[in-house]
Parts: structure tokens; sequence; C-alpha cells
């Protein structure tokens, strides 16, 4: 096998394991990273998700809580968003527009689908 063919090979599984912290315009799930316009945000997990089921009519609304790491320049930091709140990140504020599913399955041995978010960024220079 000529050399070129023999590098090719040896770094393109390398490559395909970085293809998953490329930032992603759009929803993402847990542990993928949104680009944002301005900061890069990954949601890491669930922390309260209290949201009424579609079907369902609640006297309180509830929340969802992501636990979600902001990564900036040269810095990273931990915040706790709260679905429609906006929280304020480096020179903008950073909210957490949409969550889908709007509320996981509870039905018993229903598969739950996977969570996807959406964020917002609004600021910067």
């Amino acid at each position: 096998m000529p050399r070129n063919v023999r590098l090719l090979a040896a770094v393109l599984p390398l490559l395909a394991g970085c293809a998953s912290t490329r930032p992603i315009e759009g929803p993402v799930r847990l542990g993928q990273i949104a680009s944002v316009n301005g900061p890069r945000v990954r949601p890491d997990s669930v922390v309260e998700d209290s949201r009424c089921a579609p079907d369902v009519q609640c006297i309180v609304a509830g929340r969802l809580v992501v636990r979600a790491t902001v990564l900036g320049g040269g810095w990273s930091k931990q915040f706790d968003l709260t679905l429609g709140t906006p929280v304020n990140v480096a020179d903008g504020s950073l909210t957490l527009i949409a969550a889908r599913p709007p509320r996981p399955l509870t039905r018993r041995n229903a598969k739950p689908l996977p969570y996807r978010f959406t964020f917002q960024f609004q600021g910067g220079l």
C-alpha cells in the first residue's frame, strides 16, 4: 500500500473522533456544543424538568433547568440555565429558548426521546 494511503488510513479515525466537538448551529443534544453567535454552549445535564406533559392541564407550569458549560475565547464557566430566563454571560446574555421534547414520556416501557436544546446569545461587540 502506498505511504500516503497508509497515512490517510491512520489519520481518518483521529479526525472522526474530533467531529463531535465541532460547534453546531441549531438544536443540540446533551454533550454537543452549540454555536450561539458568540460563546459556545455545551448542555451537560438536566437538573430539573418539572414541565407538564403536553396533553395534561397543570395548575403550575413547571420549569426546565439545564446545567451547561459556556466556552469563550480562553475561558469556560458552568451555568444553570432555566428555560426562557436570560443569564449574563461575558458581554451579553444567554438564554435557553427551546427544548424538545416538550416533556419526557412518563409511560412505562416508553423509550424516552433525547433532549434537544436551542440557545440564543444577545449582546457582544
